[in-house]
């Protein structure tokens, strides 16, 4: 819902301190309205210019430099337009149409000193309107928006999710299990070695029996070629 008029903020978008305002001709023809043709060596009313914007109405207001007190002003709903027009001779006067609030109008001519000044009221009146827009594409966007179906991303009652991860592969518990591979190098010595060396084990020692059974073999090794001799006595 709008609200009321009345309640809206008043801004000031921009001040200038000396304005002109002169009585113009009718208009002759078509063509446009030419400061050539006004005195403008004799204006009829000098102060100082004053934009506001309230709404998407901006105000040019005309009023005493010293006192405040409003001289005239004129609504302006929509720039360019017939409520503000440039003349066709000059880039530093303009036209435009007064209201006094009971539904009389007049058209005057303006005019700045300074040429800076006059850019700056055509820039004012051509931000202001840009903006009122851009505010109302906005507000037809939120009433599509508004009137459109509604997107419910929620998760209703009882419903689940399932994620898909690719590329992992689970581990086979049947599968054969592989040794680990033991690490390089020597084993530590054991206890009560110095120096890290391994002595080599002692020559194991020879039992009686061993001893005898050593020595029958032995003495059979020398016995063996009296025994050859003695067959070849014999065959």
């Amino acid at each position: 819902m709008m609200a009321d008029s009345n309640e809206l903020y008043e801004s000031v978008l921009c001040v200038k301190s000396e304005v002109h305002v002169y009585r113009i001709p009718p208009r002759a023809s078509n063509r446009g309205h030419r400061a050539a043709d006004w005195k403008l060596d004799e204006p009829a009313w000098s102060g100082r210019m004053k934009i506001t914007a309230k709404g998407n109405i901006a105000y040019i207001k005309l009023e005493d430099k010293n006192t405040g007190e409003l001289f005239a002003q004129a609504p302006v709903d929509q720039y360019p337009g017939i409520i503000v027009e440039a003349v066709t001779d000059s880039s530093r006067y303009f036209v435009i149409r007064i209201e006094d609030g009971n539904g009389r109008h007049a058209f005057i001519g303006i005019g700045f000193a300074d040429r800076g000044d006059s850019f700056d009221f055509n820039v004012t009146l051509q931000d202001h309107f840009k903006w009122v827009k851009q505010e109302s594409e906005f507000a037809k966007q939120d009433a599509s928006q508004d009137l459109g179906p509604k997107l419910d991303l929620g998760f209703k009652e009882g419903q689940t999710i399932k994620i898909n991860i690719g590329n992992i592969k689970k581990k086979d518990p049947s599968g054969p299990v592989k040794s680990r591979p033991m690490g390089g190098g020597f084993l530590p010595p054991p206890p009560g070695v110095k120096g890290g060396a391994v002595s080599p084990p002692a020559a194991p020692q020879m039992t009686s029996a061993a001893q005898s059974t050593a020595g029958m073999l032995l003495d059979w090794g020398r016995l063996r070629p009296q025994c050859s001799t003695l067959s070849g006595l014999v065959g």
